[in-house]
């Protein structure tokens, strides 16, 4: 399959990851809490939990894709996503509101970076490198793609329904692009044998991120 068709969904999906989960707050958090009442202190907090959670499970994360390749850990990154939104369009108080957010937290350890750069290192060793570059830029666009967005679902249809949209968007375009477009990775004992860098020898050029700032 050609790299830059990879590299292409890979960077959708990239955009679609970080606008339904990191960037959502900023658009969402000041109409749910003027519409539950809920302190937006923590309605903007439960993302800490998100970020919390996806520290935690980063390590297994990057196991199950070292071991198993990145297409079935960004499935099943598209699915938590998908879950964790829709457990927050339902959340009737805050701890389960919290709770969406662990969901989504594990989901985000699945499916932003850490997660696109190990199955692109996975898939291709030290020709990585440019794939993760451009892979970067891609999810640069999150919040220019999914900020205007998220205003417009929560003026026209509301934050919950906003949710569920989001939650439709991974399962709908994520989870086939992964599975349409990552191919199956080679088993790990190949890799060594053929000579390829492991995942975490392959960094993103410092200019990279400098661009994004």
């Amino acid at each position: 399959m050609s790299r830059r068709l990879v590299v292409s969904a890979l960077g959708v999906a990239q955009i679609l990851a970080w606008g339904s989960s990191y960037y959502l707050p900023a658009v969402l958090a000041k109409p749910i809490a003027t519409d539950t009442g809920w302190s937006l202190t923590w309605v903007v907090g439960a993302l800490s939990a998100g970020l919390l959670a996806s520290g935690i499970v980063s390590s297994v994360t990057g196991g199950l894709i070292q071991r198993k390749g990145g297409r079935p850990v960004l499935m099943a990154g598209a699915v938590l996503l998908a879950s964790g939104l829709t457990v927050m369009g339902l959340a009737p108080n805050l701890p389960v509101y919290f709770l969406a957010w662990v969901l989504m937290g594990i989901g985000m350890s699945a499916s932003l970076y850490d997660a696109g750069f190990g199955t692109l290192g996975r898939l291709y060793g030290r020709d990585a490198r440019s794939a993760i570059t451009s892979l970067t830029l891609f999810g640069g666009f999150a919040s220019t793609v999914c900020w205007p967005l998220s205003a417009f679902l929560v003026e026209h249809v509301g934050w919950r329904e906003a949710c569920f949209t989001y939650a439709g968007i991974q399962l709908a375009l994520s989870l086939p692009m992964f599975f349409l477009f990552v191919p199956p990775a080679q088993p790990a004992a190949k890799l060594v044998d053929a000579g390829e860098a492991p995942t975490r020898d392959l960094q993103v050029p410092r200019s990279t991120f400098a661009l994004l700032a």
